[in-house]
């Protein structure tokens, strides 16, 4: 079954929601990322923070409820929970550079086995600028790289990354599509298949070895 853009995002958002842990505080990176709030599993309370200055960042607002004063760091709508607290750039990265940032969510223009992660530049074309991204990546006690499994046919998924690398050895999970892969000292393991895909389409769209985890799981959400 082939996916259309929309349901691959919503099924990779939902995916990653799976891996938060009751009380998290989790950062959200622009684009794809910015779904995974709408997808907290029941009973799990996530306090989700944004590096432009507020905690407590709730689901995205419905059509017409939107407030122009209330944006995340990509210039999204979103809402706010009760309790939430908006402050400055100095406050906001002192919480991730402090270390308090249980999980960061972000998407990639490539991952390696190494755990490098390129993902706030292609070389000649324009640039608008690395973010927060270089703080999260290394202040955030796990990355979570959520992205489509290829880029228009390309491979994303890389022996070494050949693009600038945003940080070294710091991603944790990769999560797409097709599957689950673990960054592990001895390369990446997949450890979860999705539905949507096979062991051998997952092993085909990754430039990469790949193992596989004894007990691999076959994923459905």
């Amino acid at each position: 079954m082939e996916l259309d853009k929309k349901l691959v995002r919503e099924y990779i958002a939902k995916r990653v929601a799976q891996e938060f842990k009751d009380g998290y505080v989790v950062n959200l990176g622009i684009g794809l990322p910015t779904l995974v709030a709408n997808y907290v599993p029941e009973g799990i309370e996530v306090v989700f923070q944004s590096e432009n200055g507020i905690i407590g960042v709730g689901p995205a607002p419905e059509p017409g409820k939107e407030d122009k004063d209330i944006v995340n760091a990509g210039a999204g709508f979103v809402t706010v929970l009760p309790g939430a607290q908006f402050f400055d750039s100095c406050t906001s990265f002192g919480i991730i550079r402090g270390g308090h940032v249980d999980a960061t969510v972000l998407g990639a223009l490539q991952v390696d086995k190494e755990g490098n992660l390129a993902n706030w530049m292609v070389p000649g074309k324009m640039v608008p600028g690395m973010g927060g991204a270089m703080d999260l990546v290394v202040g955030a006690k796990e990355v979570i790289v959520a992205m489509e499994h290829t880029a228009k046919g390309a491979v994303k998924i890389l022996d070494k990354c050949d693009l600038p690398l945003t940080a070294a050895g710091q991603v944790n999970l990769i999560i797409t599509e097709k599957g689950v892969i673990k960054v592990t000292p001895e390369g990446l393991l997949l450890i979860e298949v999705s539905p949507y895909s096979s062991i051998e389409d997952i092993k085909a769209s990754t430039g990469a070895e790949l193992k596989v985890a004894d007990d691999v799981k076959i994923l459905s959400l």
